[in-house]
């Protein structure tokens, strides 16, 4: 008898234990995600004339798939850097251009998700266009991968210009032949912006702003959204002429970690 209750016991304690594990795990899923402070607002509230390509909601990207905290394609700013852009939006349109934004707000697990591909050398699929000259050993080395990102303080943008009347961007089928992002233009992949000697996210050193090699109508249209942004508030990061942040941040030293979705924003934003 005593030894059946020893059991019994035994097993009474291994049901509590699993059952306190389901409920922990429940409670888990159950947590509500993060939100934007009321403050941050999607671009198209503030200036729906701008283009949105977001490139890491789709699999046209550096890593072949959407990245983690993807939820919708938007563009989510602080007001403060939607304003701005907005801004500039006016000057560009006046030139017969429009500014078009291939990522925006980036939450940190979307970061953490690029960490964890860098990590992965086998994962090869998408070198060919994005960093074609770049082995994979050298990204963190090299500044291409880091583990925190500007982008998860709100403030800054990745972003080209295009001629008016803007073409539809030619769709992106997975699995396609690659060219290499400095391909010229008529050759990579035909983006619909104007050509700014390589494509977006290419891990090459010809993304920097200013390299000298950049020369004729390539250098004068990266100098065209360089100045229009840099009159505005904007700083350049100097190894990628897509990028820039708007300064001041409202928020220097927070990296948020909210999905980038309507759901995210205060209602109205």
């Amino acid at each position: 008898m005593t030894r059946l209750s020893a059991a019994v016991r035994g097993i009474v304690t291994a049901l509590a234990a699993l059952l306190s594990v389901a409920s922990a795990s429940a409670t888990a899923q159950a947590a509500p995600e993060p939100k934007a402070p009321a403050d941050f607002v999607s671009l198209r509230s503030v200036d729906p004339t701008i283009v949105e390509e977001i490139r890491y909601f789709t699999p046209h990207n550096f890593v072949g798939r959407r990245v983690d905290g993807y939820r919708q394609p938007l563009c989510v700013l602080t007001r403060p850097a939607a304003e701005a852009l907005h801004k500039a939006q006016t000057k560009l349109l006046r030139q017969g251009y429009t500014l078009k934004v291939y990522d925006c707000y980036r939450p940190q697990r979307a970061v953490d998700h690029f960490v964890r591909w860098a990590k992965d050398l086998d994962d090869q699929r998408m070198k060919a266009e994005f960093y074609p000259q770049v082995d994979k050993t050298r990204l963190f080395a090299d500044g291409y991968i880091a583990e925190q990102s500007g982008h998860s303080r709100g403030s800054t943008m990745d972003l080209t210009i295009v001629r008016l009347p803007a073409r539809p961007t030619h769709p992106y089928v997975p699995n396609q032949p690659l060219v290499p992002c400095y391909a010229p233009q008529d050759e990579r992949f035909p983006d619909n912006s104007v050509d700014m000697g390589t494509g977006f996210d290419c891990f090459d050193t010809l993304a920097h702003t200013d390299d000298p090699r950049i020369t004729g109508a390539q250098r004068a249209d990266r100098q065209l959204l360089k100045n229009t942004l840099e009159n505005l508030g904007f700083v350049n990061l100097a190894e990628e002429w897509w990028h820039y942040t708007f300064k001041p941040e409202p928020y220097p030293d927070t990296y948020f970690d909210f999905p980038v979705s309507r759901a995210s924003l205060t209602p109205g934003h």
